[in-house]
């Protein structure tokens, strides 16, 4: 694909890492030939999320071979969204591309996301038309999720779409407004609204090391996007209690009815438990969502910074401007 020069621009690179020691050598052999492809200046932002494995000795090797490499050491582990959010607030580029370290996004393909920013389009994000290694399970229940989130969401984030995408200068400052903690980066790429646009892949197998996603993570994962862009949980247990009310009326009928027809003034001890136990169980499901949202208006009450960084080494090619002027505790 022919790209227009684009002189002047720069175009910021951000992979977030955690124990990517296996597959940092292969990512960064597959970029680096894409690089040179570009018609524009590129800076790579690594964010270290707190590795516990030489992924930090590596990186310092890197940059030390290649001046586009900047390095953003975390004091911790604060999770992939936080971690993302940190590598675009450190990004000095006209647009930044958010791509992961194992190669099941194709680096490749950010030739056609710069080709569509060129088109004028703030947002340019890849859609998954297979997903090659991962479970039928894993499978379905991703395609579920994207579904639930499109019809109950307040914005209908796109299907089969991960973090891989580009995103233009005033799209990278937008998102630098969203300071909440409980952080669904999915949803907001999507809340910040102007032009978007998908670029269709087919999604790699990880080419080395183990996934960090587990099915208990996922499951989280998938609460907390449909707690931070939806109050349908709040509308179940809302329509639950209306529909146990409504039941338990009936029953009610139905009691006063046999009594007076057969003169049986006392229901059976079974029935009753049953009531009981489905009555009690509708309002500790209802209390536990209130709970899930409860819990989050908590963690946002505290105002603490998203993350801390312990270390910042800006690429040697950089000026010497601070990204986005947060300096290196960012609230």
């Amino acid at each position: 694909m022919e790209l227009n020069s684009l002189d002047g621009k720069l175009l910021s690179i951000v992979i977030p890492l955690y124990n990517e020691t296996e597959v940092l050598p292969s990512f960064i052999g597959r970029l680096v030939p894409v690089l040179e492809k570009l018609p524009v200046m590129c800076e790579l932002v690594f964010v270290n999320d707190g590795s516990s494995d030489d992924t930090m000795s590596q990186l310092l090797e890197l940059q030390k071979a290649d001046q586009r490499i900047s390095i953003i050491d975390l004091s911790r582990n604060f999770g992939k969204e936080i971690a993302l959010s940190a590598g675009l607030d450190h990004a000095k580029g006209d647009a930044a591309v958010v791509i992961d370290a194992d190669l099941q996004d194709p680096p490749e393909l950010i030739v056609q996301l710069v080709a569509k920013w060129q088109e004028g389009f703030d947002v340019v994000y890849a859609e998954r038309t297979t997903r090659h290694g991962e479970s039928y399970l894993k499978r379905v229940t991703a395609h579920l999720f994207y579904r639930l989130m499109q019809n109950t969401g307040s914005v209908r984030i796109p299907p089969d779409t991960g973090d891989y995408r580009l995103l233009s200068r005033r799209a990278i400052n937008a998102l630098g407004q969203l300071r909440e903690q409980h952080r669904f980066m999915k949803g907001l790429f999507t809340w910040i609204g102007y032009r978007q646009v998908s670029v269709p892949f087919e999604r790699e197998p990880r080419a080395n090391g183990k996934s960090k996603w587990s099915y208990w993570r996922l499951w989280n994962f998938a609460l907390e996007g449909i707690t931070s862009f939806t109050t349908m949980p709040l509308r179940v247990a809302t329509y639950t209690g209306f529909l146990t009310a409504f039941l338990a009326f009936l029953y009610g009928l139905i009691i006063v009815t046999k009594t007076l027809v057969y003169g049986d003034a006392v229901p059976g001890y079974p029935s009753l438990m049953v009531v009981i136990l489905f009555l009690g169980g509708a309002q500790l499901m209802a209390i536990g969502v209130i709970g899930e949202y409860l819990g989050r208006m908590f963690d946002e009450s505290k105002q603490r910074p998203l993350y801390l960084v312990q270390r910042y080494l800006p690429a040697a090619q950089s000026d010497n401007k601070q990204a986005g002027e947060h300096g290196t505790t960012i609230s």
